[in-house]
């Protein structure tokens, strides 16, 4: 069964590779040549990365349309209450014009103080932990404690309720299906799909971004005995995963995502 079920992720991995990359909002990033661009681009798309690819493609591309095309540049000199107006009109299912504003002012403040999200996210981060699920727990308690706009939000605690969603944590069970996205792409190597920008964590450390794709075929393939998405579903797949490539076992995750969001079905023996 091992044997049949390694095959079959391999054949899958092999089918759906950077070929189809317009599926994902990954692609965007792609398109940006600095590490730094590709880190900020990145960190933003993963955040609205729910919903339809469509839709989140136009989100994204918006935003960074409002950012001049110059992402980290303009992040660099970031004013909330000069530049609030330009997002006013853009929305995305939960999320507001004035969290994007937020969530930019709170990248501003990540990268002013640390030169890079990297920087800031290992902060958390320990050699000796078994996942990234300690710095994950960190990375949004840090993030949650920068400051807010003084127009938007400032002062409230707890943060308005559209910019916790972008910093979730496993303490709460949450899966953190879209930072453990953000991570997949900088952490593991350029293989045509992920970017292969951070150098310090292990891709062994990843856990797989659980939504309701990966949910949906992990229990049809055995990969999960849970029923419910949660951190300890995503921590149980990336386990049984790494019984086929322990030193990166979310390299599957690219595709086995592909046909729920291709509209097919996963048909396994």
């Amino acid at each position: 069964m091992k044997t049949e079920l390694k095959s079959f992720l391999d054949a899958i991995s092999e089918k759906y590779k950077h070929d189809f990359l317009d599926t994902d909002p990954l692609s965007i990033v792609h398109e940006f040549r600095t590490p730094a661009d590709r880190e900020l681009v990145g960190f933003i798309a993963a955040c609205f990365a729910y919903g339809k690819v469509a839709q989140i493609k136009k989100t994204v591309r918006r935003i960074i349309a409002c950012m001049d095309e110059e992402p980290s540049i303009y992040i660099s000199s970031f004013k909330p209450s000069r530049e609030r107006k330009k997002f006013c009109g853009i929305y995305h299912r939960f999320h507001t014009g004035d969290d994007i504003v937020c969530l930019l002012f709170l990248l501003h403040q990540m990268i002013n103080r640390r030169g890079t999200i990297e920087k800031f996210f290992l902060r958390g981060y320990s050699e000796g932990d078994e996942n990234i699920k300690g710095a994950l727990i960190e990375f949004s308690r840090n993030a949650l404690s920068l400051r807010l706009p003084a127009n938007v939000g400032a002062g409230l605690k707890p943060a308005p309720t559209g910019i916790r969603l972008f910093f979730p944590s496993p303490a709460n069970g949450s899966a953190c299906k879209r930072l453990n996205l953000f991570l997949r792409w900088m952490v593991r190597p350029d293989d045509g799909i992920d970017l292969g920008i951070w150098k310090t964590i292990p891709a062994s450390k990843l856990i797989i971004p659980l939504d309701t794709h990966i949910a949906r075929a992990a229990i049809q393939l055995g990969l999960t005995k849970r029923k419910s998405a949660s951190w300890l579903m995503a921590e149980e797949i990336t386990e049984n995963l790494k019984r086929f490539d322990p030193a990166d076992p979310v390299k599957y995750d690219f595709a086995l995502t592909r046909p729920g969001i291709l509209g097919a079905k996963i048909f396994f023996r």
